[in-house]
C-alpha cells in the first residue's frame, strides 16, 4: 500500500504539479473558431479555479491535413499556436499547469471520411503500411504509406510545433498515441507492417515516437516535458494487435527514451469505438439538426446507417465499465518505474484515493465528467481519502460524441444534466475571459 494522496504534490521531469488530479483530454471544438483562447478558457479557467493540478488539452493536430473532426484544432502556422498565449496565461493564474496533446489522424483523417472535407485533401491520408484487407473493406478510398523520409519529417514536424508550444507558454506536450491515431497505427502489428527501420520488432514500431521525443528535444529544449498516453492493449476484430506485455514494454522504452509520464489505454484498431464507454447514444442520433449533420457528413443515407450501426454495436461491445483501463496501467505501474496517469472510467473520489492507495497509479485522470462538472476537482479533492462514494454528475449517455464527431462544441447535451446546473447555487461558471 501507498501513502500518496490525491492532494500531494507531484515533479514530471521539473514539471511541478500541486496534486494527482488532472483534467483528461477531450474534445472542446475549437478547431473552426475565431478565438479558439477563448473557448479553451471558457472550459479550462473553471477548472483550474477549482483546483485540478494538470489540464491536458486534448486532439491538437500537427498538420491540418491530420484532423479527424472539423471542430479538432490544427496548427499550421506558429501564429495560430501562439494565439493560445492568453490560454496559458489564463490557466496558470488560476493555478493550474497545462499541457497540450499533439497528434495525427492518420488513415483516419477527416478528409478521409467527411464529404465536405474530401475535395479539399492534398494528398491521400498518412498510413504507416499498405491497409490490412479487411481494413480496406471500411476505408475504401486510397491511402498514401509514408517513405522512410517523409515519417522523419514528420517527427521534426512534431517538434517544431512542441517549441512553438512552449513558447505559447504550455508546460509540456504529451503525444497522443492511442484511439488508432497515427502514432497508435505506428505502434500497432495490425497497421504498421514495414520493412525499414520504423517497421518490424517493437523496437522498430517505436522508431517513430522515439524520433519525435529527440526532435522536441532538439527544437524545444531537453527539459520540455514530454507525455506519451498510448495504446497499450490493443482490441482488434481481426488479427493480433498490442499485447499488453508489449504494452508494458512500451512504457519502459519511452521512460529509456526520455518520456516523464506515459499514460496506458485499452483502444480498439477502429477509432472511436472503446474510448467512449456507455449507453448508446440514440437521442442523438434521432435529433433532426445532427441528423442532417450525419447524413452532410457521411454524403449517404447508407454510410450514415451504418456509422449509427457501428455506433450501437460499439455500444455493446464496450460497456461502460469503472475505472476500464486499470489492467493496462496496473500492469505497467507494477514493471516500470515512470509516473503513470490513470484515466478511463473513473467516477468517484473514493476510485481515485483507491488507486493511488494501491499503487496503480501516480495521477488521476478525469475527462468527459468536467462538461458536466466544470468544478468537478473542488469536489474530489475535498473528498479525496473520505469513504465517499458518490459518483459524478456524469451519466455516461454518450449524446455528447456524435456532436464532437460533427464538428460541435465539446459540452455535456444531457438536457438532465443541464436541469440540475440551473438549480440554486449550481449554475456553470461565466466564460473565462482571457487577456
Amino acid at each position: 500500500m501507498s501513502n500518496v494522496r490525491l492532494t500531494d504534490p507531484i515533479d514530471l521531469g521539473g514539471l511541478r504539479l500541486k496534486n494527482r488530479l488532472y483534467r483528461a483530454p477531450v474534445l472542446e471544438g475549437a478547431g473552426g473558431a475565431d478565438d479558439p483562447a477563448a473557448i479553451y478558457a471558457h472550459h479550462f479557467v473553471p477548472n483550474a479555479r477549482a483546483g485540478v493540478g494538470l489540464i491536458v488539452q486534448g486532439n491538437t493536430i500537427v498538420l491540418p491535413e491530420g484532423r479527424t473532426s472539423p471542430g479538432m484544432s490544427a496548427i499550421g502556422e506558429k501564429d495560430r499556436m501562439l494565439a493560445l498565449a492568453p490560454l496559458t496565461r489564463a490557466v496558470h493564474e488560476a493555478g493550474a499547469k497545462i499541457v497540450i496533446q499533439l497528434g495525427h489522424g492518420g488513415i483516419f483523417s477527416l478528409e478521409s471520411w467527411h464529404a465536405k472535407y474530401a475535395p479539399t485533401r492534398h494528398s491521400p491520408p498518412y498510413a504507416p503500411s499498405p491497409l490490412p484487407l479487411w481494413l480496406r473493406a471500411l476505408h475504401p478510398g486510397d491511402t498514401h504509406v509514408l517513405t522512410t523520409d517523409e515519417v522523419r519529417d514528420l517527427a521534426r514536424r512534431f517538434g517544431v510545433v512542441a517549441a512553438w508550444a512552449r513558447e505559447a507558454g504550455y508546460d509540456g506536450v504529451q503525444l497522443a498515441g492511442s484511439n488508432a491515431k497515427l502514432l497508435h497505427q505506428f505502434l500497432s502489428p495490425i497497421f504498421n507492417r514495414r520493412r525499414d527501420r520504423y517497421g518490424g520488432d517493437l523496437v522498430g514500431r517505436t522508431a517513430f515516437i522515439r524520433e519525435i521525443r529527440e526532435a522536441i528535444a532538439r527544437e524545444a529544449g531537453p527539459d520540455f516535458p514530454v507525455l506519451l498516453k498510448y495504446t497499450a492493449l490493443e482490441l482488434s476484430p481481426i488479427g493480433a494487435g498490442i499485447t499488453l506485455e508489449e504494452g508494458v514494454e512500451i512504457a519502459k522504452i519511452a521512460a529509456a527514451s526520455g518520456f516523464v509520464a506515459v499514460t496506458p489505454v485499452i483502444a480498439d484498431t477502429l477509432p472511436n469505438t472503446s474510448i467512449a464507454r456507455g449507453e448508446f447514444p440514440r437521442a442523438s442520433f434521432e435529433n433532426p439538426g445532427l441528423r442532417r449533420r450525419l447524413l452532410e457528413a457521411t454524403g449517404s443515407r447508407l454510410k450514415a446507417a451504418l456509422v449509427r450501426a457501428g455506433m450501437y454495436l460499439a455500444a455493446r461491445k464496450y460497456p461502460f465499465s469503472p475505472v476500464w483501463n486499470r489492467a493496462v496501467f496496473r500492469a505497467v505501474k507494477a514493471a516500470t518505474e515512470v509516473p503513470v496517469f490513470a484515466v478511463g472510467g473513473i467516477r468517484t473520489p473514493l476510485e481515485a484515493t483507491e488507486l493511488l492507495a494501491s499503487g496503480e497509479a501516480d495521477l488521476i485522470g478525469v475527462g468527459r465528467p468536467f462538461y458536466a462538472e466544470p468544478e468537478l476537482a473542488r469536489r474530489f479533492l475535498a473528498e479525496a481519502g473520505l469513504p465517499v462514494a458518490q459518483t459524478t454528475a456524469c451519466e455516461s449517455c454518450n449524446r455528447c460524441i456524435v456532436p464532437q464527431m460533427l464538428g460541435m462544441p465539446g459540452v455535456c447535451y444531457n438536457p438532465g444534466i443541464h436541469k440540475i446546473r440551473k438549480r440554486p447555487g449550481a449554475a456553470p461558471p461565466a466564460p473565462a475571459k482571457v487577456a
